[in-house]
């Protein structure tokens, strides 16, 4: 079987570059103990990163595919990994059946989902210890910067709550075919020792997102426009913009909200 040919539609951009596969590969610890550990690469395209994970004998490599083609390419060129392929939508897969000791996650990730990608680590942060993805610059600047840049927001204090995130290395556009127009970037993401917050998640994350949602604004106006004037009550929080504030800091202005709700 030929080549298989980018779709637009799905954000593919092949990574045709062996050493930057290599390097991904090795990005990921896996930190095996006893039996291998099971690894799901998401979005396998052509095998270029496939071909250096399934050489590891630490890991049991595992796939999910959404586009028919390059599941046809990957059953001819890899017959010994496609029973292990998973044909669909890793968005929405369920990891907790297919995964119920866990799993980590890596992956040339496509651009147009790959914040929702993360999303979903996220959500499933009792599952997955590791996280390795190439992903957009400008995405993974977001992600890894602390408090205080102007890249910092929702994801950024949301991945952090719960994963130590390392930006590894930036990556140019010629090693993709075909080529994006932006530069790319490797991430790696590892779960911390938070087990809870201190506050409740789920008002938590409203917090976060409620403050982002006018991020030139003062929190006052951010939090009064998502959940009233708290009676009149200040948090000297209320003076600062969102992206001054750290993971610890929205923990401690969220048990604040919750007390003047």
């Amino acid at each position: 079987m030929t080549e298989v040919r980018a779709k637009k539609a799905l954000g593919q951009h092949f990574l045709v570059d062996l050493n930057i596969a290599r390097k991904i590969c090795e990005a990921l610890s896996a930190d095996g103990v006893g039996a291998p550990a099971p690894v799901l690469e998401v979005g396998c395209g052509m095998g270029v990163l496939t071909q250096f994970l399934l050489r590891r004998d630490d890991i049991v490599l595992w796939g999910a595919e959404i586009d028919t083609e390059s599941i046809d390419y990957l059953h001819a060129h890899f017959p010994a990994f496609a029973p292990r392929l998973w044909a669909g939508d890793f968005l929405k897969m369920d990891l907790h059946a297919a995964f119920p000791q866990g799993v980590r996650i890596i992956g040339n990730f496509p651009y147009n989902i790959s914040s929702q990608i993360f999303f979903k680590v996220l959500e499933n942060r009792d599952l997955v210890p590791e996280c390795v993805g190439m992903i957009q610059k400008e995405v993974a600047v977001r992600i890894a910067e602390p408090p205080g840049s102007k890249e910092y927001g929702i994801l950024s204090v949301l991945l952090q709550a719960w994963y130590d995130i390392e930006y590894l290395f930036t990556v140019g556009e010629k090693v993709f075919n075909p080529p994006p127009k932006v530069k790319s970037a490797v991430i790696r993401l590892r779960r911390n020792d938070v087990v809870q917050l201190a506050c409740d998640e789920k008002l938590f994350v409203r917090v976060v997102k409620a403050s982002f949602g006018q991020r030139r604004k003062m929190i006052r106006n951010s939090l009064r426009a998502a959940f009233g004037d708290f009676g009149g009550a200040e948090h000297p929080f209320f003076a600062r913009r969102a992206e001054q504030l750290s993971v610890a800091e929205f923990v401690e202005l969220t048990t604040w909200v919750a007390a003047h709700l």
